[in-house]
């Protein structure tokens, strides 16, 4: 791993370290994800200047008006997918900076990611090039239409607060598979999980969040 890669000082392996110790007794309990948690290069994934808050568990400005989730809800809404089991295919909606897409792809044979603006899907092609990243597919779209060329999908993960659920989404969804999903108004938001069945959709509410809203469209 190179020193960019391991991180110094408040980006260290002792700093992600302490993330992680903090993560697990916040509830998560996988074993996989906490290790994903700790070994991800999050400090590479924000502009320089905040590096030093990478660990932090907080949620950072990404630029654009976007945010990198704070990684306790990235470790909530990851638990939530593997927990049916196998992961091959899996559809990301608002990839951002791409530090949920790696950690995806360290759980799924192949990640279909779509990003609405431009730069952003533009700087995560080449980031997980940077970092050799080769089950991710970009796509520079709007999520809310899903990628339909690809379905079904044994997970979903949506990362933009949506006031109703996106048909295409549940349609795109496999039988047994699972959609995480901020859903709600600002400051009325939570973490949904839903699980496409025989009968329907099962839902449970998995934590309460604050996320970007989901915009339709592309920029």
């Amino acid at each position: 791993m190179t020193a960019d890669l391991r991180g110094i000082g408040m980006t260290s392996q002792r700093a992600r370290d302490r993330l992680v110790a903090q993560i697990r007794k916040m509830g998560v309990d996988s074993e996989l994800v906490l290790n994903l948690i700790g070994t991800t290069p999050r400090h590479l994934f924000v502009d320089e200047a905040l590096a030093s808050r990478a660990y932090e568990n907080n949620a950072l400005p990404i630029g654009l008006g976007q945010t990198i989730s704070q990684p306790y809800i990235v470790a909530v809404m990851t638990a939530a997918l593997i927990n049916n089991g196998k992961i091959v295919k899996a559809l990301e909606i608002g990839a951002g900076c791409g530090y949920q897409s790696v950690i995806l792809a360290k759980v799924a044979e192949t990640v279909y990611s779509i990003e609405r603006i431009g730069a952003l899907a533009s700087k995560l092609r080449n980031r997980l090039h940077q970092l050799h990243v080769n089950n991710v597919r970009v796509r520079h779209g709007d999520g809310t239409l899903g990628w339909e060329k690809n379905a079904p999908y044994d997970a979903i993960l949506v990362a933009a607060a949506a006031v109703g659920i996106p048909s295409a989404l549940t349609d795109q969804l496999a039988l047994g598979g699972r959609l995480v999903i901020p859903v709600g108004r600002p400051g009325d938001q939570k973490l949904m999980l839903l699980t496409k069945t025989a009968n329907g959709l099962e839902e449970q509410i998995l934590e309460l969040v604050s996320f970007v809203p989901m915009v339709g469209g592309i920029t």
